[in-house]
């Protein structure tokens, strides 16, 4: 397992003490905490909270690789195959997951302490030099809207699963927790009730973002996951209109190569291609892909590569791909077969890429019978193209959703794409409670106001 390194949100402030005539040695200030009064007491401050929250949106239990793993195992049908000793994700590939599963406690913690740190962020903006306010508000909005949004379809019941205002969603947490009190046990909002807080935080974020913003969420990431949330709502007026934006800014043109998309680290020294709207950064002094560290394989003849090789794919979805599809030779065979997508040790966490944008906007546009920005057909011929394919004459949702599934295999769609479809995970309806994490019983047992998902002692 490789070694996880953090950058923490706040630096340890350590106090300069004069020796003058008897005083005591031993009385000084504490060097391992500060007080809350003057911890976001300059504008920089709050700047390095910022970077604090991102630093924890690219943890390996929350961007970093989590939620990603729980969606492809958990939506997996016979396409992948698992070969680790991890009982954690075992547990999610067989669909027998426990309250006490690594993974679902991590991910749950370590997205409320994200969240926290977008709240310290939001409360203390008064405190931002005047020209930096909109971009950091923006900013801390956009972490704290997606993570919700990614805790929402994972321990929860789908949009549109029954009554979305009465379903238990996660619990919404706005203001700042320092110091935990039973004040802090609050029980979990309605699935309504959590869409709405992300919708809010999105929208927000893409008005006050600037367009470009270097390596952090800018406009376009706004728009890209806004045009997710819209696609889970079965809302796909509104998908497609997001996903319109970010393909007529024409900032992130698809590659020509398909093979270019990945080997971030390898092939492009750690920047993203043209297409990524935006992704985790990952270098050797910071960061972890836990795509690679799972899908990934340590392979002899190509150098910088790493992994466990624990999630294999199987000849179910290899056989999906048309003949001459590049995407379909995009494997490594040894004793198993991988993924090429997540082979590079230091390769950046692809969340949003602009052909996802073309997909949504093919299918948004199919679903309406419109043709906002070009046809369906013509939208999913450029995503042919790129693939070597020959163009399609006509297409059909299945054509559009099939060929969704293989441009975007293993990149953590799986689950939700099956959801808001509302198909099968091989025998499993796609409202299973097999498809949705528990509650951790560490949270269960600390708040007495939090339920537990059905299926679950």
């Amino acid at each position: 397992m490789k070694k996880r390194k953090y950058i923490y949100s706040l630096a340890l402030v350590a106090g300069l003490f004069l020796a003058n005539g008897c005083a005591s040695k031993l009385d000084v200030e504490p060097t391992q905490s500060i007080d809350e009064e003057v911890a976001l007491s300059t504008s920089r401050d709050v700047e390095v909270t910022l970077i604090g929250a991102y630093d924890g949106l690219q943890d390996v239990d929350v961007y970093g690789g989590a939620f990603q793993l729980a969606s492809e195992l958990l939506g997996n049908s016979d396409e992948l195959g698992f070969g680790g000793t991890f009982q954690n994700l075992l547990e999610m590939y067989n669909k027998e997951i426990t309250t006490q599963n690594v993974t679902a406690l991590a991910t749950w913690r370590d997205s409320y302490a994200t969240i926290n740190r977008c709240n310290n962020v939001l409360s203390a903006l008064d405190i931002l030099e005047e020209d930096k306010r909109e971009r950091v508000e923006g900013e801390a909005r956009f972490i704290r809207g997606s993570v919700y949004f990614d805790l929402v379809r994972l321990y929860a019941k789908t949009w549109g699963d029954g009554d979305n205002n009465a379903n238990p969603g996660v619990p919404l947490i706005l203001t700042p927790t320092r110091v935990v009190t039973d004040a802090n046990s609050v029980p979990r909002n309605s699935v309504a009730e959590v869409y709405a807080q992300v919708l809010e935080d999105l929208r927000a974020a893409k008005t006050l973002l600037p367009e470009e913003n270097t390596i952090y969420a800018n406009k376009y990431a706004a728009s890209a996951q806004l045009s997710r949330v819209y696609l889970m709502q079965s809302n796909f007026a509104m998908a497609r209109d997001e996903a319109n934006e970010v393909i007529n800014s024409e900032m992130y043109p698809l590659e020509d190569n398909f093979a270019s998309l990945f080997y971030t680290f390898l092939r492009n020294g750690g920047d993203n291609p043209d297409e990524y709207i935006f992704a985790m950064k990952v270098t050797a002094q910071d960061g972890v892909n836990d795509l690679n560290t799972f899908f990934g394989a340590t392979i002899e003849d190509i150098t910088g590569t790493a992994g466990r090789g624990d999630i294999r794919i199987l000849p179910k979805h290899r056989g999906m791909y048309e003949a001459g599809d590049t995407r379909g030779s995009f494997f490594i065979t040894t004793i198993n077969t991988y993924t090429q997508k997540h082979i590079d040790n230091f390769g950046n966490v692809l969340q949003f890429r602009s052909a996802e944008m073309y997909l949504t906007r093919a299918e948004a546009n199919f679903r309406l019978g419109t043709a906002v920005g070009a046809t369906p057909l013509a939208d999913i011929n450029l995503i042919r193209a790129r693939a070597g394919l020959k163009p399609a004459t006509t297409v059909t949702l299945e054509s559009i959703l099939k060929e969704r599934h293989l441009e975007l295999a293993f990149e953590g769609h799986m689950l939700h794409d099956i959801k808001r479809n509302k198909k099968n995970v091989g025998t499993l309806p796609y409202n299973s409670p097999k498809l949705i994490m528990p509650i951790p019983q560490r949270e269960i047992d600390v708040n007495k106001a939090l339920v537990q998902n059905e299926g679950y002692q």
